[in-house]
């Protein structure tokens, strides 16, 4: 800081926080005049407000104000107080705020007037009062431009663009924020810098790109830590961005993490109100309604207490949303009312989210039969299908859908489902992660089921067949873009290996160290994660052509021959089948479906208890598999014919099933698809060219030596060379090498499912773990796959309907088909199956067929994809 001029220490607050918070100390230690100290004291304040402890900066700043009135200066009276009017306001201080900026407005004139003014907006802006925030801009904003006060000019139109973004004026604002950034450049203004950064994302989220957002967040994170400045704004804009990626529960642990620090810190009492009302919406959409109505309930009060009536508004439609998603909670008549009401102040406020508010009262309506009520809020939530991000328009066909279906108009309701779910499709191919792609279509969930119910009540079991291919396990369809060549990933991926291997012998050894190793795995675990998603999707050329209902369902019928495809279809809480075969689709009803996922847990557990007995009662795994077989197929299961092979194709919530059990498959060829569309992709993939085979031996895993080397024995006796990698040669880098492109590759390893982060599920090797990260990073993938491990074929139900797992990354870039489990493995016991399925594979069975032959008395191994 300059000794000749006192006013550096204030420019110096954002650039560099560490060294004005020392300046100012060592300016107050010199025994400076009041026109210095008010200036170091108001530094001091800005500090503690923007980073620290706010009642400590409304102490600072009022000290200044008194120093400044000593000194004479009216120009610096009213520039602290101004700066202690938004410290009042932040802290709900609301009246006494709005005073002291009105104030300053009032007795401020050139430049300082013109700065007043920014801070009054920005007072406005965080009220809620759009309005009046660009009035004082549009005085501020030339007068910062004309005085040449470059960094004050740069922060007005950010706040303008923000400002601009809550209107729903995206292009202006992003004009604005790329304005301010290129004006920022050439000045030392790091957290400004930052600042630009962070609102770069927030355009691009509402542009609908939102792997640039997330990664421009990213940057602005680093850019604020590596300055030690929490930026709370910066937590609300990334649950934002979070929340349309559909990651509701990472954006609830980041609103919560924010509020934590927030309280550490005691910080500003306007921001907590903000990151519970962000909490709320992550709650909500997480399908926790009890902890959404809880959080929206006292951010409401907080936002009342401040006066900040917009932002009080948008609250209330939370509690609203959660009563009304609250299970067994009938619709209350006073709820329509309150519906109603609140759309039309959102309205008069200007909120892009007046949509939801109609919504919101046409669903009450309809649940409490006044059509007439519900018609008009639908229509008019209607209305943004045609403009806005594409979960917007989404949304507006919805509510089309909801209309037409109460209005009894099938094909208006078809087209209107169709609509939205083409919308969502073309808002996920904007990513490049197979995670998002996977959670993105959870919001076009109710629109399959409106048209699975009106396909249910019309007996069209072929049309529900192809609503329910539409929308299940879609993910596998979008061809797989492989994250960049990014040396920093891949260092970040084998250092993810290490911390693995170091933190597994601190815990075998009791070390003390094992927390610490924790710590590091979770750190680099959510780097990687967050380095995927921020990969971009290749957008295609045009819309995709789709296959009319027909010609689909056609296909799949003639591709099945003399075997039979069983689709599992939830519709209300009803398991239906659909059995499709000899040219026809029936439909069949097997209960309810909740019995269904009971009897799957129960079943589950049993097994896990009998894959450690060396001779398991078949008795009881008789009457396990039968009662079992009676939950998720019901009277189908006596209607599959005589041996024929069998596609079974459940909904992603019954895909842990152990289907080996059921009586009616445990002689059968059977096999396992996300979806049929996915069976008929795998079984028209090409063997690749050489025909490679690859076998792994992992570490620790009981008996694996003596699987392997049998199973290269059975190759050479077919004068087929086998690859063997072991005894310290199964690395990551080397396995992965050895197994691209492959024709078949067998890995005995143990397996760890990771249900928090499926992609994170692993098989363990000699350097650490394989993930299902490392595993997208295959330029081809073996074309069969046999992960003899326990749980290696499990998969999490996301999105809609959707799944992700080590096999999924495998399906997805082109894998055949899948030997795996998904349940514990009885590791001796396990050895002659391997044996009889690879003796079937040498002479040239396929996956289900020689799985069945080998199979005998086990229940725990199953083929996925293409048999």
């Amino acid at each position: 800081m300059s000794r000749e001029d006192p006013h550096d220490l204030l420019a110096m607050v954002f650039a560099r926080p560490r060294e004005a918070l020392a300046a100012a100390r060592a300016l107050l230690a010199d025994g400076s005049g009041p026109y210095e100290s008010s200036i170091a004291r108001q530094a001091l304040g800005i500090l503690h407000r923007e980073f620290g402890d706010l009642e400590a900066a409304i102490g600072e700043l009022r000290h200044a104000v008194r120093l400044a009135r000593r000194s004479g200066s009216a120009d610096r009276e009213t520039d602290v107080l101004a700066t202690l009017g938004i410290a009042l306001l932040q802290s709900g201080r609301t009246r006494a705020g709005l005073s002291a900026l009105d104030q300053a407005a009032t007795r401020a004139d050139g430049t300082t007037r013109a700065r007043v003014l920014f801070r009054r907006a920005g007072a406005r802006w965080i009220l809620g009062r759009h309005g009046q925030a660009l009035d004082d801009l549009r005085d501020a904003v030339p007068a910062l431009l004309a005085a040449r006060d470059t960094v004050w000019a740069a922060r007005a139109l950010t706040l303008r663009g923000h400002v601009q973004l809550a209107l729903g004026a995206v292009r202006p604002a992003d004009a604005d924020f790329r304005t301010a950034q290129d004006m920022l450049g050439p000045t030392r203004q790091e957290h400004d810098s930052a600042v630009a950064v962070q609102n770069r994302g927030v355009a691009a989220f509402r542009t609908g790109d939102l792997p640039a957002a997330l990664a421009l967040l990213d940057d602005a994170e680093q850019r604020f830590r590596s300055l030690g400045t929490p930026m709370f704004d910066l937590v609300v804009d990334r649950c934002a961005v979070l929340l349309a990626a559909g990651l509701a529960r990472d954006a609830l642990e980041h609103a919560d993490g924010g509020l934590r620090l927030l309280a550490r810190l005691r910080g500003q009492a306007t921001r907590r109100a903000e990151l519970l009302l962000i909490a709320a919406r992550a709650a909500l959409q997480s399908g926790d309604p009890a902890t959404a109505g809880e959080r929206a309930g006292e951010a409401r009060r907080l936002f009342a207490r401040q006066h900040r009536a917009w932002w009080s508004e948008h609250a209330r439609l939370i509690v609203l949303q959660a009563e009304h998603a609250t299970p067994d909670v009938p619709a209350r008549r006073t709820a329509l009312g309150e519906a109603r009401r609140l759309a039309a102040r959102l309205a008069g406020l200007g909120s892009p989210e007046v949509w939801q508010a109609h919504l919101l009262a046409g669903r009450i309506a309809l649940a409490l039969g006044r059509a007439g009520v519900a018609e008009r809020h639908l229509a008019r939530a209607a209305d943004v299908r045609h403009r806005g991000p594409a979960t917007s328009r989404a949304g507006g066909w919805l509510a089309e859908a909801l209309r037409a279906e109460a209005a009894g108009d099938p094909r208006r309701l078809l087209h209107a489902c169709r609509a939205g779910l083409a919308l969502i499709e073309e808002h996920r191919l904007t990513f490049g992660s197979s995670e998002l792609h996977a959670l993105a279509t959870a919001q076009g969930a109710e629109l399959v089921t409106l048209a699975q119910r009106h396909l249910l009540r019309e007996g069209r079991p072929r049309r529900l067949l192809a609503w329910t291919e539409r929308w299940r396990a879609t993910s596998l369809a979008v061809p797989a873009v492989s994250p960049p060549e990014d040396g920093e990933l891949l260092a970040r991926l084998a250092a993810l290996r290490q911390a693995e291997h170091l933190l597994a012998q601190a815990r075998q050894d009791g070390a003390a160290s094992a927390a610490a190793l924790e710590r590091d795995r979770s750190r680099l675990e959510s780097r990687v994660r967050s380095a995927t998603l921020h990969t971009k999707g290749r957008l295609r050329g045009g819309r995709e052509r789709r296959d009319r209902d027909d010609d689909r369902t056609g296909r799949l019928l003639d591709a099945l021959g003399g075997g039979r495809l069983a689709e599992l279809v939830a519709v209300d809480g009803t398991l239906h089948v659909l059995l499709c075969g000899d040219g026809t689709v029936r439909r069949h009803t097997a209960g309810p479906m909740d019995r269904a996922v009971a009897e799957v847990e129960f079943a589950r557990s049993r097994l896990r208890r009998l894959a450690y007995e060396r001779d398991p009662d078949q008795g009881e795994l008789h009457d396990l598999g039968a009662r079992l077989e009676r939950a998720v197929l019901g009277p189908v299961a006596g209607l599959l014919g005589e041996e024929a092979p069998l596609v079974v194709v459940p909904p992603s919530t019954l895909h842990t099933t152990p289907w080996g059990l059921l009586p009616s498959l445990r002689r059968r060829p059977f096999t396992v698809a996300p979806s049929a569309g996915a069976w008929l992709r795998a079984r028209s993939t090409p063997r690749p060219d050489g025909g490679r085979i690859v076998l792994v031996r992992g570490p620790g895993v009981a008996h694996a030596d003596r699987e392997v080397r049998e199973i290269a024995r059975l190759y050479a006796q077919a004068d087929r060379d086998a690859s063997l990698l072991e005894a310290g040669r199964a690395t990551a880098p080397a396995v992965l090498a050895a197994i691209d492109g492959s024709l078949l590759a067998h890995l005995a390893a143990h397996g760890t499912f990771r249900a928090d982060s499926p992609l994170f599920s692993s098989l363990h090797l000699d350097d650490g773990p394989l993930t299902g990260y490392d595993l997208e990073r295959l330029r081809r993938a073996p074309h069969h796959l046999v992960l003899s491990s326990c749980d290696s074929g499990q998969m999490a139900a996301v999105g809609a309907d959707e799944l992700l797992g080590l096999a999924t990354a495998l399906l997805r870039l082109g894998t055949a088909g899948i030997v795996a489990s998904v349940v514990p493995v009885n590791d001796e016991t396990a050895v002659p199956v391997m044996l009889g399925l690879h003796d079937g594979l040498r002479r040239g069975l396929g996956l289900a067929e020689a799985l069945c032959r080998a199979r005998g008395d086990d229940v725990s191994f199953i083929a996925i994809g293409a048999g």
